[in-house]
Parts: structure tokens; sequence; C-alpha cells
């Protein structure tokens, strides 16, 4: 897609810096990265910069002359710093010098960087979080208590955060240059050499001509989207400016149109292979390999999107909503076209290749996305396309892949200080000590406490930011009860990503509702309605090892199947769906889903003959066409 800035000077300057950003993403993916601080220097330096260009201090405002000269001073202080950390890399690994004066200024004047951009970028939840920890690192000793620490002054900190790979050049910025960029980078060139096309298409035929089409269509396209950009407010603004209003046109009410495409949008964050970009981090967090954690969140977003779709299903049956007329859908021949299947197999093969290989993950990105240059170049060449438009084609999703991780980039930089912080005062000990004693060793008590800390956390937050902030403080908590790292980050994962949708600060519901014209109160309450049963989903990670690929075959199936038995009852529950005697409606389809939580297998397979039983009796008394009274009633 072409870079929307006008052709002004900072426009080209943007558009310049992105692909450079795309091409030193693309190299360091091929070639290897640079020593560590180098890489991460460079990579803070241009992101810093690109995000004072894309969002400059008061836009269209009289103050814009003053924002100009702060923006710039912003530039000179990234620009100075990065150099010092370039030119002395070797000395601040091996030496560890003292911090001076002027070491100090340039390290919290970066940081004060960093977190003005991420105001800009996000909201001003993030920088006063970040800022907290580091009030908290600075006057900690004056707190008593188990809270409290014993002192750190500001030469110290200082080389915590800036001479140091704890601080602004620490782990996460570096998930941040390698892996995460070039999985960003694999996903702009995927979508700009036509798998966005071809995804929204598959969606519409595989949903739209099924009651309740268009919802359908929102929530298979969401899912492929969401799997690819890993945003649910970028998901909402991409495909609900056409999904929404065509579900508006085919009657659904605004307030359900906006939280259909909310909450599939929401599991787009969960969906392998990118998971809203937190994966990458989770790997370098928990230690173990990125395709561990992506093979583990398969049986998850299986469920979650099962959940989703059949509670579209039942609302649009019981509520008579329409398939998409035939002329409304397209052609099945555009969407499997050449050109367009192409790069997605290419793609694809080169991950394979790569994951076969054994080779690094930015390198099997790097694959995957050679795979797809050559397979875009050579089909639309061959259907008669110019070299030179194709080629542009590439130079754009270069573009685009450098802009894209910007903001996630700047927010990275400030969550790997929030983490440095907590770790050398010990705050994150004290809160699990904290928990723990709360609980008294009862591991469902735990895990529902840091469900609600998890949701509140991430409220007004990315996903990934998220993640991480609630990771470092509470994941030790259950870790320190037995269970597996990966179940915790998970679980931590799941309920941070939930966030974006669960009022009273849900970003994706806003944006929904904006789409919609509908009031966001209204959205927020139909989501959490149809997003129900992906509140309960983590904590069954707890129960069963197979949900997250544990427990050998067995386990798997079994979470698959007690899984698919909870997520089919609840929808039919939460959907409303009718039997012939309505005082039993709610317990009789609660029944299997209670059923599919026992541990014995027979309780399992009790669930989901009971669950077939129920669905062929609703089926024979389902009150269809509905009448306009009960739409309303609805």
């Amino acid at each position: 897609m072409a870079s929307a800035e006008p052709p002004t000077l900072r426009g080209r300057i943007i558009s310049a810096l992105s692909i450079f950003l795309g091409i030193f993403i693309f190299y360091t993916s091929f070639s290897g990265p640079f020593e560590s601080l180098v890489q991460r220097g460079i990579f803070v330096g241009i992101i810093a910069t690109l995000g004072v260009l894309m969002y400059p201090l008061w836009p269209d405002s009289r103050l814009r002359p003053l924002g100009i000269a702060i923006d710039a001073v912003m530039v000179l202080t990234v620009t100075v710093s990065i150099t010092y950390i370039i030119v002395n890399f070797e000395r601040i690994m091996t030496e560890l010098p003292w911090a001076t004066t002027w070491d100090m200024l340039m390290g919290f004047g970066t940081l004060a960087v960093i977190l003005e951009l991420s105001r800009r970028t996000s909201n001003l939840v993030f920088p006063i979080i970040v800022g907290l920890s580091v009030a908290y690192a600075f006057f900690g000793d004056m707190i008593p208590g188990s809270f409290g620490h014993r002192g750190f002054d500001a030469s110290y900190i200082t080389e915590i955060i800036f001479l140091s790979d704890r601080g602004l050049w620490g782990m996460l910025v570096n998930v941040a240059s390698t892996t995460l960029a070039a999985f960003v980078l694999f996903g702009a060139i995927l979508l700009h050499t036509g798998a966005g096309e071809t995804f929204f298409e598959l969606s519409a035929r595989l949903g739209g001509a099924r009651p309740g089409g268009a919802a359908k269509i929102a929530t298979f396209a969401s899912g492929f989207f969401g799997a690819i950009n890993g945003s649910t407010v970028a998901n909402v603004a991409t495909t609900g400016n056409f999904t929404i209003p065509l579900m508006k046109r085919l009657k659904y009410p605004p307030a359900y149109a906006g939280a259909v495409e909310t909450v599939a949008s929401t599991g787009g964050q969960l969906a392998p292979p990118i998971m809203g970009t937190a994966a990458f981090v989770m790997a370098e967090l928990v230690g173990i390999n990125y395709w561990s954690i992506a093979l583990a969140g398969i049986v998850p977003a299986i469920l979650f999107y099962l959940g989703v779709y059949s509670t579209v299903h039942v609302i649009a049956r019981r509520r008579g909503f329409q398939p998409v007329s035939p002329e409304n859908l397209p052609d099945w021949r555009g969407a499997v076209s050449l050109p367009r299947l192409a790069p997605i197999f290419a793609g694809l093969g080169g991950l394979a290749f790569g994951i076969i290989n054994g080779n690094s993950v930015e390198l099997t990105a790097c694959y995957g996305m050679l795979a797809m240059i050559a397979a875009v170049i050579a089909a639309r060449v061959w259907a008669g396309q110019e070299l030179r438009e194709v080629l542009w084609i590439v130079v754009r999703a270069l573009e685009e892949g450098g802009r894209g991780i910007v903001i996630v980039g700047i927010l990275l930089v400030g969550a790997q200080v929030f983490v440095g912080l907590i770790n050398l005062t010990g705050l994150g000990v004290a809160i699990t000590s904290a928990v723990l004693a709360v609980g008294q060793g009862n591991i469902p008590l735990i895990a529902a406490l840091m469900a609600v800390v998890c949701l509140i956390a991430g409220m007004g937050l990315p996903t990934s930011a998220a993640y991480v902030m609630v990771a470092a403080v509470f994941a030790p908590a259950l870790i320190q009860q037995g269970i597996d790292p990966l179940t915790v980050h998970m679980f931590v994962l799941y309920y941070a990503a939930l966030s974006v949708m669960t009022p009273p600060v849900c970003l994706g519901v806003f944006v929904a509702a904006a789409i919609a014209k509908a009031p966001w109160m209204q959205v927020a309450g139909q989501t959490l309605r149809l997003g129900a049963t992906a509140y309960v989903l983590p904590m069954l990670f707890l129960a069963y090892p197979g949900m997250l690929g544990g427990g050998g075959v067995e386990g798997i199936a079994r979470a698959l199947i007690s899984g698919a038995v909870f997520a089919i009852s609840m929808a039919h529950l939460l959907g409303g769906a009718r039997l012939q005697g309505r005082a039993w409606t709610i317990p009789v389809w609660a029944a299997p889903a209670c059923l599919a939580l026992l541990a014995p297998w027979w309780a399992t397979l009790g669930g989901a003959a009971l669950l077939a039983l129920l669905i062929w009796a609703e089926a024979r008394h389902r009150d269809t066409p509905a009448t306009p009274t009960q739409r309303k009633a609805a």
C-alpha cells in the first residue's frame, strides 16, 4: 500500500527512512545481526527518528513552531546518544564504565524521548507506568517493609539504563530489532503481494453464503489478517471498514456489528504465526524456541474462533440474519489465481525450508521473504505486468514494513527499561511473595488474581507491552507453584490480549464503535457476550496440558474435544439457543460445558453426546423464520 504521507519534505524523509529500515531488517535477517549494542542502537535511532517524524508534536496548531524545535531536540538527543553507544560499545560491554554526568544526560534524555514517543503513539498509561518504575528505583528506599529496597543513586541507575544491555539496549530491544522486525517485514511483503485481497475473498466465500454471512466474513477475515498484522486496533480499522458497513446494510444492529469485528480481531493477536508480536518476546523470556510457542498457540486459537463462529451462527439462526447475496460475493477464480496464490505458497515454502534446515527464526523469515519476492515477480511478469511496477510493490512493502515496526519497537524499548528496573529493585519478587501469601497455595485463586491483574494492567496498552509488564511482575507467582513457564506465559498473554476488548479502557471497542456509529458501551456489552468463552479459555491451560501441545496425542485430543464441547455449548448458551422447555434452557446448555471440564474421559465423551442431543433438539424446535418481535427481544 502506498504511503499516505503527502509529498512534502517530511513525507519523503519518512518514506526514505522507512525503506532504509526495511532494508536494514532484511539485510541483518539474511547476514546476521551486528554486534549487540550496534544492532540495537541503530534500530532505536531509526525508529525514534521515524516516530518523531510520523507523530509530530502539535501538528496543525499555532504551537507547531515550538513543536518543531522540541522534535529537533529529540532527534538530536537520540542521534548523539546512539553515536556514543556505537563508538564505545566495546568499552561499555567489557569495562562496565562508571556513569559520568554526560552519560546521565544522554541516558535520561534518550529515555525521555522514548517515553514521549510512547505517549504520542499509544497514550499516557504506558509512559506513566515506566516513569513510576524509574521513580521507584530512585526513591524506593524510602518505602518501609518488603516493598522497599536498599536504594540506588543516579550513576548506578544510568549504568543499568544506558551503559549496559539491561536497559535501553536490552533483550526486548534485541527481539524487536531482529526476530520481531523480520516477521513484521514478512507480513508486510505478504500483504502487499496480494495476500490481503486473497484472504478477504476466501473469507467471503467461506462464510458469506451461510446464515449471518456478513458476521462470519468478519470472523474469518479478521482471523486471517490478525494472524499477520498482530494488532487488534489495526485489524478492526482495516477489516472493520468493510465488514461493519456490510453487516449494517444487512440490518444487523450497529452495536452487534462492531462487537463481532472487535472479538474476531482480538483473536488475531492469539493466532500463529505472529500472535500479536508477543510470541517473539515470549521466546526470549521463557527461553524456548519460537516455533514451539507458535505450535502451542494452534489449539487455543482454533477453540477461540470456534467459540466466536458458533456464537455468531447461533445468533444468526435465532434472529434470522440472512446470508450475503451471491452477487455480492467474489468469484473463487480471483482468489485462487496464480498471481494471488504464488506468493503465499512460496512464502510458506520458504518458511518450511528454513525450519527444516534448522536456521534461525530471522533467517527463516528471510527465506520466506525471498521466496515471496521471487514468486510475485515471476507470476506478475508472466501475467503481463511490467517489471518496474512489480518492483515498486516490493519497495512499498519494505516501506510499510519499516513503518510497521515503529510503534511496537518504541514500546518495547520502554518496556525493557521497566523490566530492567523491576529486576534491579526486586519489586517483582516482592509482588510475587504478596500474591502467594494471599493465594495460600490455591492455584485457582492465584490464577484468578493474575487474570484480573492482567486485564487491568493491559487496558490502554498494546498487547506486547502489556504482556511484558505483567509477565515480568506476576508470572513468577504461578511458576513457583510448579506450573510450566510456557503455560503461565501463555496464560498471561491471553488475558493481556483480551484487555483490549475489556471495558472500561477497550481500544478495539472504541475503534469499532466509531466505525459502526454506535455507543461504545453497547458495543462493549455485545463484545463481552460474544467473547465470554475466551475469558475462560486460559484457565483451561492450567487444567489440560494438551491445550498447549503437552500430554502427547491423547492429551491434545482430550483438549480439543473438551475445548470444542465447552466452546460450542457456551455458544448456544450465550447466543440464546432455545429449547422447548425454555425454563430449563440455561442449565441444560451449561451441563455439557461443565461435563467437558471434568477430569475423566467419560465426562468429556458424555458432554459431547449430550451436546449433540441438545443441538438436535434445538434444531427441531427452532422458531424459524424469526418474527420482528423475536428479533427485538433477542
